[in-house]
Order: structure tokens, then C-alpha cells, then sequence
């Protein structure tokens, strides 16, 4: 159900995807601000830049279904800040896929229990979200990485096809959760 009563269907799952676009603009003004990630104050800037335009693309959807507030855009930001910075101190800003990896498993970790914090007021399997968001950065990493996009140039999120799959993936987690809520 919504906030307006609805029930949680396709609508939701569409308007989601369309968040996607939080990523490459994100990312750009990211890049247009920082530049390329080298190091952790670069990557922790950049990845709170990215951040808080996408946390922000997805609380414009989720806020018609959940009460939750621009909380999540500081969460989301956060988050990403953290990943970047903590990927960029592990890998020392390399961009190979296995540091893309690491990078992105670090942002997922740091995004999931962040968002989490906040799900877990409204949706009973909150908890759940965790291990989703753990999975679908270094996911959306790959998918990036596997598309063959440059990312040797240092970008704070990844690019538009995995910003896809990455909300196709959060995106039926979020809808199950919605649809079982109860709180």
C-alpha cells in the first residue's frame, strides 16, 4: 500500500527505475566538482556529492509510499561518502575489477545499514534491505566494469547501465518489502 492507501504495484517499481538517473547525474557532478577519485578526501567528497542526488532521485519516489523524510538523502550521501572513501583507502584508488569490487562492497555495506536505519520505522523485513543493497553496488560495479565503460578515470558511482540493473535489483526488494510491510 501507499501512503495514499493504493496498493504497491508496477507504478512503484516504474517511478524506481526512473530514480536510476540520480546516478549519472550524481556522478557528473561529482566528476565536474572533484574529478577523479585518487585518494580518500577525494573519493569521500565525491561519494557525498554523488550521493545526495541519488539518495535524493529515490526519496522523490519513496516518499509517496513510506514516511519517511529527506533523512535519506543525508543517509544516502553519507553512505556513499563513506564507501568511496573506505574503497579508495583499500584499493588506493585503483579501479581494476576486483578493487571495483571492494569499493562497491564497502558502499553497499555502508548505504545498506544507513538506509536501513531508516526502512526499519516502516517495514517489518527492513533487515532484509541489508543484504540487497550489500549485493547490488558491487553489482552495479561489474555490470559497468563488464560494459566496458572508462572507468580507469576514477567516477565516485558507476555508470548508467549499471545504475540500471542496480535499481532493478533494489527495486523488487523494495517492492516485496512494501508489499509485506505492516508497521
Amino acid at each position: 500500500m501507499s501512503a495514499g492507501g493504493g496498493s504497491v504495484g508496477w507504478r512503484f517499481f516504474l517511478w524506481w527505475m526512473l530514480a536510476f538517473l540520480g546516478f549519472p547525474i550524481g556522478g557528473l557532478l561529482a566528476f565536474i566538482v572533484v574529478g577523479s577519485i585518487g585518494g580518500t578526501a577525494s573519493g569521500a567528497l565525491a561519494g557525498a556529492l554523488a550521493g545526495a542526488v541519488i539518495g535524493a532521485a529515490q526519496w522523490l519516489v519513496l516518499r509517496g509510499y513510506l514516511r519517511i523524510g529527506p533523512g535519506w538523502i543525508g543517509a544516502t550521501a553519507l553512505g556513499v561518502a563513506s564507501g568511496d572513501a573506505v574503497g579508495a583507502l583499500l584499493t588506493s584508488a585503483e579501479t581494476g575489477l576486483g578493487d571495483l569490487l571492494v569499493t562497491g562492497l564497502a558502499t553497499g555495506v555502508a548505504v545498506g545499514f544507513l538506509q536501513w536505519a531508516l526502512l526499519r520505522r516502516h517495514l517489518r523485513s527492513a533487515g532484509l534491505w541489508v543484504p540487497v543493497a550489500i549485493l547490488a553496488w558491487p553489482v552495479g560495479w561489474t555490470v559497468t566494469w563488464a560494459f566496458g565503460i572508462d572507468v580507469e578515470r576514477g567516477y565516485a558511482v558507476f555508470g548508467s547501465t549499471g545504475a540500471l540493473v542496480f535499481a532493478a535489483l533494489t527495486g523488487t526488494a523494495l517492492l516485496l518489502l512494501l508489499r509485506s510491510r505492516t508497521r
